[in-house]
This record gives structure tokens, C-alpha cells and sequence, in this order.
């Protein structure tokens, strides 16, 4: 299914998705937009419910699973491989700040890099 591309309004690919549904209430309800020729930011805030093995912190698959669906949303609908990069913890309670286009995408959080992310289509 092709994401919403309304101008103005936010990128999802259907209500239900675990990346960026509005009705999932478990997903990560990640809200992004178009930000110029094939790229895309937004955020996703970090709940209690997302922790990893680090008390306080977002579990790596979260982080990794919002940089899919950056460059997802993007336009890179037909992820073969990716790769992700972490660089530091995104702690709970705050919002995981997005940027990507297909060919890559990033994540900060309170000023400080998270992860990067790199992906192949196919």
C-alpha cells in the first residue's frame, strides 16, 4: 500500500501500522512529512512501553524499526536490507527526531544522535 501523500498533511501507510498508524495505540505513531524532493521528518515519542534492556532507554528495535519507517515513508517502500548504526540512547519520555529520504535516515534525541540507518530496495 502506497503512503498518503496529501500535501500538508502527515505520511502513514494505513490507520492500523505498527510504524505509523493513528489507531495502533502499541505502535510508535510516528508522524512525518514531506520535507522537500524524497525526504521526510518528524518524530516519535518514546513511551514507557518501549524500553529495552537498558532501564530508561528505547529498546534498539524501536529505534531501528522508526528509521524503516522513515525511509519507508520516504518512498522506499520495498526494503531489502538495512543496516543500522546506534550511537547513543534515546531515554524514555522524550521524542525520537526523524530525517530521511531512501537512501538513509537518522534519529536524534534531546540534541544528541541516536542511530543512522541505510537501506537497499528490492
Amino acid at each position: 500500500m502506497r503512503a498518503s501523500r496529501a500535501a500538508g498533511e502527515p505520511l502513514f501507510h494505513h490507520e492500523l501500522c505498527f510504524g505509523c498508524g493513528r489507531t495502533n495505540l502499541f505502535g510508535l505513531l510516528t508522524e512525518l512529512a514531506p520535507a522537500g524532493q524524497g525526504r521526510v521528518t518528524g518524530r516519535c515519542f518514546i513511551k514507557q512501553d518501549h524500553q529495552g534492556w537498558e532501564p530508561g532507554a528505547a529498546h534498539l528495535g524501536l529505534i531501528a524499526a522508526a528509521l524503516i519507517e522513515t525511509m519507508s515513508l520516504a518512498g522506499g517502500e520495498r526494503l531489502r536490507t538495512v543496516q543500522v548504526e546506534f550511537e547513543g540512547a534515546a531515554p524514555v519520555g522524550a521524542f525520537l527526531e526523524l530525517e530521511g529520504s531512501t537512501e538513509g535516515a537518522s534519529a536524534s534525541a534531546e540534541g544528541r544522535a541516536v542511530a543512522r540507518a541505510r537501506a537497499s530496495y528490492g
